[in-house]
């Protein structure tokens, strides 16, 4: 009989039960390393102990700031075992955020990666509080390293971690997150480990048989990976980090995931990608590719036979070298973070690689709903899972409560009432509906909504998702509140825009001179036309503006999920906006 689960840290009894050879592994500084389920269980122990020594027990704060690498999992477990919340901190975290966390949550020690993080936070420990103890994964000149610690509790045989164990209750709190969001101050979320345990153990159902070994690259910082990496553990998955998103490519073939988790962007380059080679095929293998593709935008789970015999067709001539660029032995795609594109979802599943759509955020540890065989539908985020409600609100809201709910956010019982009703419901702030009573839709943010100076409401998110099935398009954020009409700024594809251009022989010196090409302008607004078609007049983007440079994390215009910070955005490019909107005085706005 398999150990019962209460409580986080019980995975790691469950995975002795079963052990493997290769159970949490990293890709470091261009090597693999590996950890056996006993080489991590006691390493796990060692540093319970060694946190123990330093004063570290129930309700201490232990802060790891660290890409994905198997000591990150280690640290996690080794707090949460002893009852000490765990605080994730992004690694790109701007300096007044890592100093507002520090205080808030009055970390008392904190694990680093490596040289580039250690530099970054020690002057930010200096300035909050100097006795916040340091250690680094990676050797480090100066640094404490954080094996100091493992070997010190090794040698420390007298301490029973069983007492610390059973003193921590499923509601206890495991983890404090701070989420960015698009504005405002960092908020603390609280959860507990019956939050994540009753999460991962129901949305199980996502997680097929023969996944026995599951790529990860998106941050464990994140609850949605975080809570992936448990659920493997839970379905005896090996989990491999891959080094960076540079080397995924090599990593996935060295791996070959039978699954892994990701947001819709990364799911969209790798079409881009291969959507280019697809052009640049000739005579009869262009027609197949194409026809194949047509094929798999049409792809249904319940197509009749003459479809099926057409597509294994497809996926022996095109589809195969698809499943090949991704290691070729994929089971299952989890897809979060993101609205994913329907026709992309189709896409994929036609190619033999289902993808499944999620939904939920940090406060509700993450998952509330998610596809699965059995019960699938595309343009949804899935199911409610067991031991979960939702409803919608009359202002069309998604309000959910059970399980998943967070305690609540740290010292601030203000915002926390703001979100949790008297009746336990979560204001998730999007806008949904629920089809056949069964299948949540998210159809925008609540709070990204905005009225035209016509009165008219645009949801950005919906117009924003269909104008990047563009190959030309890498991002764009619609805008136009109080505005006569809607707008938008646009990251061009600059790679496939190069490509196009050398078509056309348009010389390509810079970013910053194509995009104020006349053809290129007009090459965008046919973009913009041909996407519109289907949308209101009122919500049809009328004018863009090109910009020359990727919005990212690190330039402050992303949040850690690559959500766009609309806020941010606007400011940055506040005088462009305007000029957009002058240039049109004259424009009548429709009725």
């Amino acid at each position: 009989m398999a150990a019962a689960i209460t409580r986080v840290f019980d995975l790691l009894k469950f995975s002795l039960e079963q052990p493997q050879q290769e159970f949490i592994n990293g890709k470091i500084a261009g090597k693999w390393v590996n950890y056996s389920t006993e080489e991590f269980c006691d390493a796990v122990d060692n540093l319970s102990r060694g946190l123990i020594n330093q004063g570290i027990g129930k309700g201490a704060r232990v802060a790891v700031m660290s890409h994905n690498r198997p000591e990150w999992n280690i640290a996690d477990f080794a707090a949460n075992q002893i009852g000490a919340y765990q605080i994730p901190l992004y690694p790109t975290l701007a300096d007044h955020d890592i100093q507002f966390i520090l205080k808030d949550a009055e970390v008392a020690l904190i694990f680093v990666a490596d040289e580039d993080l250690y530099n970054k936070v020690k002057p930010n420990i200096a300035a909050v509080n100097p006795e916040i103890k340091i250690y680094s994964f990676s050797e480090v000149a100066g640094a404490q390293n954080w094996k100091t610690l493992v070997d010190d509790g090794k040698a420390s045989t007298q301490i029973n971690l069983d007492d610390y164990r059973e003193n921590v209750k499923p509601e206890d709190i495991l983890t404090l997150i701070y989420t960015s969001g698009t504005t405002g101050t960092p908020k603390g979320v609280m959860l507990t480990h019956n939050n994540l345990v009753a999460n991962f153990e129901n949305s199980a159902v996502v997680m097929p048989e023969g996944v026995k070994k599951g790529l990860s690259f998106l941050p464990l910082s994140h609850i949605f990976e975080r809570m992936i990496i448990y659920l493997y553990l839970f379905n005896r998955t090996s989990v491999y980090y891959a080094e960076s998103m540079e080397t995924i490519v090599a990593d996935i073939q060295h791996v070959k995931p039978n699954s892994f988790s990701t947001v819709p962007r990364l799911l969209e380059k790798v079409y881009d990608k291969i959507m280019e080679k697809g052009k640049a095929l000739t005579g009869i293998k262009r027609g197949i590719f194409f026809w194949s593709v047509s094929l798999a935008e049409k792809y249904a789970t319940d197509a009749g036979s003459w479809y099926n015999f057409k597509l294994n067709i497809a996926r022996k001539l095109v589809f195969k070298k698809w499943q090949e660029a991704l290691g070729g032995e994929i089971v299952v795609i989890v897809s979060g973070g993101a609205a994913l594109n329907p026709r992309l979802a189709r896409i994929f599943w036609a190619a033999g690689m289902p993808v499944f759509e999620g939904y939920g955020l940090t406060e509700t540890s993450p998952v509330i709903t998610v596809n699965h065989f059995g019960g699938t539908m595309f343009g949804s985020v899935g199911e409610v899972i067991k031991g979960v409600e939702v409803k919608i609100a009359q202002d069309g809201e998604v309000l959910t409560r059970g399980h998943q709910v967070m305690k609540g956010y740290y010292n601030r019982p203000d915002l926390t009432a703001e979100a949790i009703d008297k009746d336990g419901w979560f204001h998730t702030g999007d806008i949904g509906e629920l089809v056949n009573d069964r299948f949540l839709r998210i159809t925008d943010r609540k709070k990204e909504m905005f009225k035209t100076a016509g009165g008219k409401y645009i949801a950005p998110q919906i117009l924003e998702n269909k104008y990047k099935e563009s190959i030309f398009i890498e991002q764009i954020m619609v805008l136009g509140e109080n505005r006569k009409f809607p707008s938008a700024l646009i990251v061009p594809n600059f790679e496939t825009l190069k490509t196009w251009a050398g078509r056309k022989g348009i010389s390509f010196t810079s970013n910053d001179e194509i995009i104020k090409n006349e053809q290129v302008l007009a090459k965008f607004n046919e973009v913009i036309e041909a996407a519109s078609v289907g949308f209101g007049k009122w919500e049809q983007v009328k004018r863009f503006a090109l910009l020359p440079k990727e919005w990212s994390i690190d330039g402050g215009e992303l949040t850690p999920k690559l959500s766009l910070k609309r806020k941010v955005i606007n400011e940055k490019n506040n005088n462009l906006i305007d000029k957009i909107y002058k240039d049109a005085e004259d424009y009548k706005a429709p009725n």
